[in-house]
């Protein structure tokens, strides 16, 4: 709830449309899609008496799971960057990370 809140308030807020609330609206997306990986199937495990899992089940959550892992890494990698940037480069930094790029 706190991530779709997150972004919700991200997306109806003009002022919060710059590049930093764009990564954080992104990460926010992506933590979700992580967490809703995994934790559908664990529930049912929880109450159901068989704890088996099919091999489609099991290569379509690992395969989510690792799409989402990988896109958190790259997202948290571009959001490292644009600290760096905004740091490092402050006169540059609105030709860097523009909202076209």
């Amino acid at each position: 709830m706190g991530n779709l809140g997150l972004i919700a308030l991200i997306w109806n807020e003009p002022q919060l449309h710059i590049p930093m609330y764009f990564f954080l609206g992104s990460l926010a997306f992506v933590d979700a899609w992580v967490s809703s990986t995994v934790t559908p199937k664990m529930l049912v495990n929880f109450f159901a008496k068989s704890k088996m899992i099919s091999l489609p089940e099991c290569m379509i959550q690992f395969f989510s799971l690792a799409i989402s892992i990988t896109t958190e890494c790259f997202l948290l990698a571009t959001m490292a960057y644009d600290r760096y940037v905004a740091i490092c480069k402050p006169l540059l930094y609105p030709v860097i990370m523009s909202n076209i790029l």
